[in-house]
């Protein structure tokens, strides 16, 4: 895998905002971004959950706000969004898919088009290749909904004219990274598998700069 910064679809260094930062895997993002000189926003609900991130700036906001994401969105090169939400078998999800669709209307009224967005093995027509433990039990038993959920969102950004790229992990773990990892788009012959969330940061953050997988799904795994 690429760890250093691809050809750049920028003239200076990357200006970008990220969703979900204060999550796991969005605090690796800010942290590599921060570190690669990255100029970084983030929208975050409650502030103190990102007084540890520092050399970020910081709009306070709901996701699903237009308006605010107007306002986070200005003026950006790009957008990550690693938006999450907490599972369960019995509630209806719809934040990912509701805040997406405020998401691509801010952008597209902001003129920033390039939108690189996490969702997850098992959305789409990834579904069905997790293996047999996720597929059979996990799957059903506590993701179904927000997957659901997850599919909206990908055709929310499928069906905008955005640049995007949407990156659909495997299982994700708090492990370090590995030197390389498997970029999948044919999954025919992979039946599950999992992938450190500092390696998911790093191919996220590279995608903001190149077009390699533009307008493209990659499942991303070790």
């Amino acid at each position: 895998m690429t760890t250093s910064i691809p050809e750049t679809r920028f003239a200076a260094v990357p200006n970008i905002l990220v969703l979900g930062a204060t999550g796991p895997t969005g605090r690796h993002i800010v942290s590599q971004a921060v570190s690669r000189g990255y100029d970084v926003t983030l929208l975050v609900r409650s502030p103190e959950k990102a007084a540890d991130m520092k050399g970020a700036k910081i709009v306070v906001g709901d996701a699903r706000d237009e308006k605010v994401l107007r306002q986070a969105v200005k003026g950006r090169d790009a957008v990550i969004s690693a938006l999450g939400t907490p599972t369960s078998p019995f509630r209806e999800v719809t934040l990912l898919s509701t805040a997406t669709r405020a998401l691509v209307s801010a952008m597209k009224a902001e003129r920033v088009s390039r939108l690189v967005a996490i969702t997850g093995m098992g959305a789409g027509d990834s579904a069905g290749h997790g293996g047999f433990l996720f597929d059979k039990l996990i799957f059903p038993l506590l993701l179904r909904k927000v997957y659901a959920d997850k599919n909206r969102q990908e055709a929310i950004i499928k069906g905008s004219d955005l640049d995007w790229t949407i990156v659909r992990p495997s299982v994700l773990n708090n492990k370090p990274g590995r030197t390389t990892i498997q970029t999948l788009t044919n999954l025919n012959q992979f039946r599950g598998g999992s992938i450190s969330r500092q390696n998911v940061a790093t191919f996220v953050l590279d995608q903001v700069a190149t077009d390699r997988w533009l307008h493209k799904l990659p499942l991303i795994t070790w």
